[in-house]
């Protein structure tokens, strides 16, 4: 949970930026557009293992370049 303290003489707009950087730090956010509407457990492992994927291939286009290099 987010919680910040505003001094007395600290502006509200400075207090309001430190808020935004500490919810988006912790991942409030995207966690909860990630929750914002349901998602099917077929949906969420197909994403997962596309995403997997994608990583792989680019950790292997990496490997090729550095033996062509």
């Amino acid at each position: 949970m987010a919680f910040i303290k505003v001094d007395d003489g600290e502006n509200l707009e400075k207090a309001i930026k430190r808020f935004k950087r500490m919810v988006e730090k912790e991942g409030i956010i995207r966690e909860w557009k990630k929750r914002e509407y349901f998602e099917k457990p077929s949906t969420i492992k197909n994403r997962k293992k596309k995403s997997l994927e994608r990583k792989l291939l680019k950790k292997q286009r990496k490997i090729q370049a550095m033996k062509n290099y």
